[in-house]
């Protein structure tokens, strides 16, 4: 009948521990995951036989703490991993630290600020040793907040991608690129924050809409001249072109012609390029090569000279009056001047458009010709788009897979050289005729006078690109690599699709001979506030998760974030939700103690069906179907429903109906008490089980305490043993419709929940004469004794219940109240019919409103019948 009964304790019913009153998370929590950590529950064996199930955290930056964010995506990963190790799988969940370069070099260059010194005072090395403190004395603080969610990571395995095993990695995959002519160094435009003085990628780049301004220009003399509009006017003065479409009637006149450009004196050509839309602005764009993207891509194809007018700090270096000021302030000095000339045509204040912004220090991004390092994507995009399309690699939902292949098929070769000092240093050594030599990790720099290293340092994704493979030993071909490598699945946001996903395809299936780096790339959405605003402390609705772990306990905060886990959809959270999952933890943990102080074990078999109740029949039937559903959730990614189906399952089948029913059941005593006892052992083994994933410490607590077994965290995963009753399940549903439906009328009468009342029960040519006891006690329904007269009589699934409610209630005084919302409900009818029968507010007025006017009316029309039934059900007299 099941399969789940195995490994049973030797101990018998009554030698449960007794678990506190209460459930009391912070008592709990610490303790047992410090157990589960020293009895290497986590650890994963890459000599095991056993078959390898491998997830490698998105590595958290070391600067970083836990935010919801990380909370949300860790819960996910530690369930899927828990389950996986429940099922017999060698698991393991990688953990590690980014070095996050940009970040780390600016929290020590702010340490360094506050006693009066500069990275430039130290130097180089000195500046790196510094950071290397600071990352033992201050960084990671983010493991120990994982290690208060419950995170089941191998930590002995823990890595840094700047450990020494990950240099190797990084300098290793450089060289051969290199070699491959995959990596080369270039002058291309880059996103340049002028306060951390480095390029960055687009993913540190926060756009936002700001006021700024947009000026017209008027470029030449008469019929010979050309209007231009620009939100960035200072950077006119580096101008090398006019641009307009070659199919541009108002322009062709012109093309090929050249035009003065105002306040230099400089004459520019006028060119035809297909990049110009024509039906924007005037038609025609003005061309600064070296401070425009798109324009160093038309200044490539018409040959253009690329001039550089501003330095790293943004401040204007081209000769004239504007030379030394901020780009700002020469903003407003070069429209002033063009105004001087009569050469403004138009000027439109505020403008609100999109600016990039440095995602650390929030500076405004100027576009800059710079020479840098590159990493040549074309080969090695392609065959991260194949690799999904051949189907070697899965996404998840699977409409992601066009924003991916929108990503990938369009993808521009990737600028991985940053001017910092942290992170790991180009390995390119430049000689003093012009030599360049690129080093491998076990080969020596070339020496001798006039050699010197690049001073630059590689993007920090480049390194996590590598992540997947370095964490296990690569470039050796180590037992871990050998055994889980290609990781089972990636869990990580949509968000990074594009910037991490990306890179770890393209560089694991080049390092691994055309091994894509997981099977399967599962997409969550960002986590938001229970509007679905997005989080920002900015809004003031930022929350930290580990306070609501002090308040709630970390079982809370990981259901509420699981339950609203759909794949590739953001997830809305408010603390109401988190208390409501408290509650949860609550209910299992009194239902379970319930459970344990009536006898409940696990202790011997099953007996057979034929000795069960139905109730018992019932809920082994629903127990398996739900175990089955489970599964079913899991292999889709479908966090939410599964959290859900649990949730209803544990709450409303087992606590609120199988254990009220078997309260009956044990007052008798007997051989059916008995039995239930030990199918209730079955169900609370089994739900808690199922539960352990998304909720590990409750449920560890209350498994052992239940089962007298070492941990849940090692315990088999459950099986759906193919039970079904489907002759039970009905009967049962009959007997809830019975209870539900006069618990309804009670209520509607304005009995008390524990009022107990007169009642007769015809329950012949049905199923439920076997649960009379139990339906009255539910009901607090007594016998019908001498004088009993049937007030109201409910018909429901076959049964009739027959109610005396003459002694129950003031019939007057409840006549009266009803009578009061009776009349309160035709009035809104009233109102609203009138309202929706007027045509004029019907054509002006929003659908909105109208909708809701619409639902008030079939509000007030279902208050109307249902009061005028309680009104109809009422004593005579």
């Amino acid at each position: 009948m099941t399969e789940n009964s195995s490994q049973r304790p030797t101990s018998g019913p009554n030698s449960h521990p007794e678990l506190p009153t209460q459930y009391a998370p912070a008592d709990v929590e610490g303790q047992l995951y410090e157990h589960w950590v020293e009895r290497g529950y986590f650890e994963a064996d890459a000599k095991s036989g056993k078959e390898p199930y491998t997830i490698v955290i998105p590595p958290p930056n070391v600067t970083g703490s836990l935010h919801l964010g990380h909370a949300f995506e860790h819960t996910i990963i530690d369930a899927l991993t828990r389950r996986k190790r429940m099922q017999g799988f060698e698991t393991l969940w990688q953990p590690g630290m980014d070095h996050a370069g940009i970040a780390t070099q600016n929290v020590v260059e702010r340490e360094l600020a506050k006693e009066g010194v500069s990275r430039h005072d130290l130097g180089r090395e000195a500046f790196v040793e510094r950071v290397w403190r600071w990352k033992r004395e201050s960084g990671g603080q983010i493991s120990g907040q994982m290690r208060r969610l419950g995170d089941g990571v191998a930590w002995n395995r823990e890595r840094f991608t700047m450990d020494e095993g990950l240099s190797k990695a990084v300098q290793t995959i450089f060289k051969r690129l290199y070699e491959d002519e995959l990596i080369y160094r270039a002058e291309r435009i880059i996103n340049w924050c002028p306060r951390c003085l480095t390029a960055i990628s687009d993913i540190e780049v926060e756009y936002d809409d700001d006021d700024g301004e947009l000026v017209s220009i008027r470029y030449g003399e008469g019929e010979a001249s050309i209007v231009v509009a620009t939100t960035r006017a200072e950077t006119m003065l580096g101008d090398t072109a006019v641009a307009v479409h070659p199919d541009d009637e108002r322009y062709r006149h012109l093309v090929g012609t050249e035009i003065e450009l105002p306040l230099t004196g400089r004459r520019i050509p006028i060119v035809a390029d297909e990049h110009v839309d024509p039906e924007f602005g005037t038609g025609a764009v003005k061309v600064t090569p070296a401070h425009d993207p798109n324009d160093f891509e038309i200044g490539q194809r018409h040959g253009l000279p690329n001039l550089t007018v501003m330095d790293e700090h943004a401040v204007i270096t081209a000769h004239g009056p504007f030379q030394g000021l901020d780009r700002l302030e020469a903003r407003s000095a070069v429209v002033g001047a063009l105004r001087a000339e009569g050469r403004i045509v138009a000027e439109k204040r505020p403008y609100t458009h999109s600016v990039g912004h440095c995602s650390r220090c929030k500076t405004t991004i100027e576009p800059r010709l710079s020479m840098q390092w590159w990493v040549k994507v074309g080969p090695l995009a392609k065959a991260a788009g194949d690799a999904v399309r051949d189907g070697r690699v899965k996404i998840h939902p699977e409409d992601m897979s066009k924003r991916y292949f929108d990503w990938v098929d369009n993808l521009h070769d990737w600028c991985i050289s940053r001017q910092l000092w942290w992170g790991h240093r180009i390995p390119v050594w430049y000689g003093p005729n012009g030599e360049v030599v690129c080093v491998g990790p076990d080969e020596e720099p070339p020496g001798g006078e006039g050699w010197h290293q690049d001073s630059d340092v590689l993007d920090t994704w480049f390194s996590s690109g590598l992540w997947p493979f370095s964490t296990l030993g690569w470039p050796e071909r180590t037992e871990s690599l050998e055994k889980f490598y290609p990781n089972s699945v990636l869990v990580t946001g949509y968000d990074i699709l594009f910037f991490w996903v990306a890179r770890m395809m393209m560089f694991g299936l080049y390092a691994m001979d055309g091994t894509p780096p997981f099977h399967t790339i599962a997409l969550h959405g960002m986590v938001r506030d229970q509007f679905g605003k997005k989080m920002s402390k900015s809004f003031g609705n930022a929350v930290n998760p580990l306070d609501w772990m002090d308040t709630y306990g970390s079982d809370a905060v990981r259901f509420t974030l699981a339950r609203g886990a759909n794949p590739g959809v953001d997830v809305p959270i408010g603390e109401d939700w988190v208390q409501a999952s408290r509650n949860f933890a609550n209910k299992i943990w009194n239902a379970t103690r319930f459970a344990l102080m009536n006898g409940a074990t696990v202790e011997g078999e099953l007996p057979a069906p034929e000795r069960l109740s139905a109730t018992d029949r019932w809920i082994l039937s629903r127990l398996n179907a739900v175990v089955a559903e489970v599964d079913a959730y899991y292999e889709d990614y479908q966090f939410a429903k599964l959290s859900d189906v649990l949730y209803h399952f544990a709450w409303d089948e087992v606590f609120d109906w199988y254990v009220e029913l078997s309260k009956t059941t044990f007052a008798k005593g007997g051989a059916e008490a008995d039995a239930s006892r030990r199918v209730l052992g079955e169900v609370l083994d089994v739900t808690l089980r199922l539960l352990h994933p998304v909720v590990p410490f409750v449920t560890e607590k209350l498994w052992t305490s239940l089962t007298g077994q070492e941990s849940v965290v090692i315990a088999d995963w459950p099986q759906d043993s193919g039970f079904r009753d489907e002759a039970a399940e009905r009967e049962i549903e009959n007997l809830q419709q019975v209870v539900t439906e006069v618990r309804r009328f009670r209520a509607d009468q304005g009995l008390q929940p524990g009022q107990r009342v007169p009642a007769r029960l015809e329950l012949s040519g049905t199923s439920l004469a076997a649960h009379e006891d139990a339906m009255r006690s539910l009901l607090r329904l007594q016998p019908a004794g001498e004088g009993f007269t049937a007030t109201a009589s409910l018909p429901v699934a076959g049964a009739t219940v027959a109610l005396d409610l003459s002694g129950a209630i003031d019939v007057e005084a409840e006549r009266k109240r009803l009578a009061k919302d009776l009349a309160a409900a035709e009035k809104d009818k009233a109102q609203t019919t009138a309202k929706l029968s007027n045509e004029g507010f019907l054509a002006k007025a929003p659908d909105h409103v109208v909708e809701k006017i619409r639902t008030r009316q079939a509000t007030a029309e279902a208050d109307i019948a249902r009061i005028t039934a309680q009104l109809a059900a009422l004593p005579q007299g």
